[in-house]
């Protein structure tokens, strides 16, 4: 068995222990059913109402910095993108003035000839000839020189339009670049402080609370997972993965337990997008860096076509993604303090799906 299968059917494995663990015997993934957590002192001095609240307020401070941070990589990708196009233009420069001093050397060479013989040109030497031929013969070398003049100085200005053209552009790149760093540090910001205030919410509740919270957002995932899979959507599923598709879920699932972090892409730590990018980057097939743009770029699937490897994205402003990986579940990296891991596919609102190598 090659080592690419070897890998395969160990991702396999990964996954149907994940998805055995967490699903219900005899169905698609779905979460187990919740179970109560004792009541103790600490955990009474908040209601589950009120706890129910604050994870409700959590999901918009984190859907938040979710869409800030697809912001800050889609002003880091611009910028990169700017960044390249300002060297390959300075190389362009750097070129044309060589060649412009090139031509200008030669048009130099051909003055100084000029005025060491004497300062007359080719045309009057011709006529002063004693020699028929030689003259007949001189007139077809003038010629030459001149359409090789004409064509040089034509050159010559050809090259210093362009130099303008290309100094015009880099000047406008770098403008478009500091905006992008400016909207970049922007996101920046709106990330962190979404993030702090998520973090500043959680600070203050006790460690049984913390675990009422915990608990009240598998209920949450498991009663949207449940609706999804009642609503009889895995009936006709396309489970047939591609040769790339296959790829990308092994690459996805070797991640699982590596932290999330906002803006990165691997290997350590991944944003959902980031992992999503980088998964179908292992299987030889560049996308967008971001979840909206995979949203806009790439092909759309129904729900009822996709097949392991495609792309399930998020929320109604497309600001999460997560890689279907079958049996009714994903692979994805999901939010702040949580770790890349399995999931629901249908445990958060589902946008649309899209398939990379369509």
């Amino acid at each position: 068995m090659g080592s690419g299968k070897r890998g395969l059917v160990a991702s396999a494995v990964i996954v149907v222990c994940a998805v055995t663990v967490l699903a219900a015997p005899g169905t698609a993934f779905a979460a187990p059913t919740p179970t109560p957590s004792p009541s103790s002192p600490s955990s009474t001095a908040v209601t589950s109402k009120d706890l129910e609240e604050v994870r409700q307020k959590l999901e918009k401070l984190y859907h938040a910095a979710a869409v800030a941070t697809d912001e800050y990589n889609a002003a880091e990708e611009a910028a990169e993108k700017q960044s390249a196009e300002i060297v390959a233009l300075a190389k362009r420069i750097v070129k044309g003035q060589e060649k412009l001093a090139e031509l200008k050397k030669r048009a130099g060479d051909a003055a100084a000839a000029q005025y060491r013989s004497g300062g007359l040109p080719d045309e009057a030497k011709l006529m002063l000839s004693d020699d028929p031929q030689a003259f007949l013969d001189g007139t077809g070398r003038v010629l030459q020189g001149q359409r090789a003049t004409k064509g040089m100085l034509a050159e010559m200005t050809r090259i210093q339009e362009d130099l303008e053209l290309y100094a015009r552009d880099a000047s406008a790149q770098w403008h478009k670049l500091e905006a992008g760093r400016k909207a970049k540090a922007a996101a920046q910001k709106k990330v962190e402080k979404q993030i702090k205030a998520a973090e500043q919410l959680e600070s203050r509740l006790e460690k049984a609370e913390k675990e009422r919270l915990a608990e009240l957002e598998r209920e949450a995932a498991y009663r949207a997972q449940t609706a999804w899979l009642d609503s009889g959507i895995l009936k006709d599923l396309d489970s047939k993965a591609s040769e790339q598709g296959r790829k990308a879920v092994e690459y996805a699932t070797a991640q699982l337990g590596k932290p999330y972090e906002w803006g990165a892409e691997g290997p350590k730590t991944y944003d959902c997008s980031g992992l999503t990018s980088q998964a179908w980057a292992s299987a030889g097939s560049g996308i967008p860096r971001t979840s909206q743009e995979q949203w806009k770029q790439l092909k759309r699937i129904d729900i009822e076509d996709m097949r392991p490897g495609d792309l399930i994205i998020y929320n109604d402003d497309a600001s999460h993604v997560a890689l279907y990986v079958g049996d009714g579940a994903i692979i994805h990296a999901p939010r702040p303090g949580r770790t890349v891991t399995v999931a629901g596919a249908g445990s958060m609102p589902i946008l649309g799906v899209v398939r990379p190598d369509a």
